[in-house]
């Protein structure tokens, strides 16, 4: 049974950080490109970033470019969400996503597995 388990999140005021991790279990972590998205009240699921197989190559969206980060160990079979310079409008859930590809995809549909997520509330 596959399980994606995110934690980390919490309430942060503007400015500050958080670091999102998501542990993996019950597949080949290293089968895997991971991805997170966040989904805002009201916003439909868009993806932050997504990193390959192997950790080696990684892309983030424009809108967290620069502030966020995204890393794995294959070791521990974890994927991390290094957040920084947290603005209001990040609050939103954020979820881990296992896609069985090399590389990540920006679109949702395309991962086979996912997590339960993770609230992350930035206050002004």
């Amino acid at each position: 049974q596959v399980q994606l388990v995110e934690s980390g999140g919490g309430l942060v005021q503007a400015g500050g950080s958080l670091r999102l991790s998501c542990s993996a279990s019950g597949l080949t972590f290293t089968n895997y490109a991971m991805g997170w998205f966040r989904q805002a009240p009201g916003k439909e699921r868009e993806f932050v970033a997504g990193i390959a197989w192997s950790g080696g190559r990684s892309w983030s969206a424009d809108s967290v470019s620069g502030r966020f980060t995204i890393s794995r160990d294959n070791a521990k079979n974890t994927v991390y969400l290094q957040m920084d310079s947290l603005k209001p409008e990040d609050t939103a859930v954020y979820y881990c996503a296992a896609q069985r590809q090399r590389y990540w995809h920006t679109l949702g549909k395309e991962y086979d597995y996912w997590g339960q997520g993770t609230q992350v509330t930035v206050s002004s």
